[in-house]
């Protein structure tokens, strides 16, 4: 191996022996009164993401076993459309799904980095509370208000 990577090896290395250093209470909620992405906070946040995306692969086990017993043939067409029309919605829920565990692993990823909980936009510190209610957010409530109206112009061109 390179010393490059020998050196990205041990950094791995280090990382994985700080995750297994920091002490998280069960009843731990991140505080405005500590540091910024401390490591406590750091930690909440990678088990909430994980236990979430843990939560969605299940339920998309769950949707490929519903999918797979309702591949019978029914002979009623008013039953058959019912069928194709529970079949469409749980595609695209699972689609939701994908895309969301997608989302996961990238803040996963930022926490890995050290850029998770602040704005890709403005680089400024994303709030506690928004980081709790939607831990996937890349943005300060404001940006993304504000992505959120330029979208809204553009799309109405």
């Amino acid at each position: 191996m390179t010393e490059a990577h020998l050196s990205a090896r041990s950094g791995d290395q280090e990382r994985a022996a700080m995750k297994a250093e920091v002490f998280l209470p069960e009843d731990y909620r991140p505080a405005e009164s500590e540091p910024f992405m401390n490591d406590r906070q750091l930690e909440y946040f990678r088990r909430k993401l994980i236990v979430w995306k843990q939560e969605l692969i299940s339920q998309s086990a769950e949707t490929i076993d519903n999918l797979q017993e309702s591949g019978r043939n029914v002979p009623d067409i008013a039953d058959r459309a019912s069928e194709e029309t529970d079949r469409a919605l749980e595609l695209r829920t699972r689609d939701r799904q994908r895309k969301l565990v997608s989302k996961i692993d990238a803040a996963l990823r930022r926490i890995e980095n050290g850029e998770y909980g602040y704005c890709e936009m403005s680089g400024e510190p994303i709030s506690l509370k928004r980081l709790d209610a939607r831990p996937i957010a890349t943005m300060t409530l404001e940006a993304q208000e504000r992505h959120e109206r330029r979208e809204k112009v553009h799309r109405d061109d």
